[in-house]
């Protein structure tokens, strides 16, 4: 059950903990594309790349390590479902700045491969203390040489091909 105040969301669904003073905790109703009992995704405020979206649970843990196991399985139903071409924010009723037509989607929309990241821990740079999913669609073209992924984060370390 949701409790729905003029402009913000409180995920009280299923007396799970949840923070009045947490940016996930506390959501606009129409900032959710898609749900089900443990989980909700929305689009990212800052988005890396076109269709980046966030899944989150809707008990207010920290880290995935803290997710029963009802909780990841939905976390990661729910990945499966919005990187979905069919599902926003690839199809119609996803972010309005996205092309809507299946022409335009095919065009220009429709990712050529995703990452997919949880920052789990400050250390990790997670600077919002609710768990989050990141997927990230990727483009082709988007970066001269996308090889190494998230291994970016320590530049000295990524391009491991380069040492050996």
């Amino acid at each position: 059950m949701f409790l729905r105040t003029p402009r913000t969301l409180i995920l009280m669904s299923y007396n799970m903990p949840h923070r009045t003073n947490c940016h996930f905790c506390t959501l606009d109703p129409t900032r959710i594309i898609a749900d089900n009992t443990h989980a909700l995704a929305i689009m990212d405020d800052f988005p890396v790349s076109p269709g980046h979206a966030l899944i989150i649970p809707k008990r207010h843990i920290a880290s995935l390590f803290e997710a029963s196991r009802e909780e990841r399985d939905a976390l990661f139903d729910l990945l499966e479902e919005v990187r979905n071409p069919s599902q926003p924010p690839f199809a119609k009723g996803g972010d309005k700045s996205h092309p809507t037509s299946l022409s335009e989607r095919e065009e220009k929309i429709l990712p050529d491969g995703f990452n997919i990241g949880i920052n789990d821990g400050a250390a990790a740079g997670q600077t919002v203390m609710h768990l989050h999913i990141h997927l990230i669609p990727r483009y082709a073209g988007d970066q001269p040489d996308p090889r190494g992924g998230v291994r970016w984060i320590f530049p000295d370390k990524a391009a491991y091909w380069n040492n050996g």
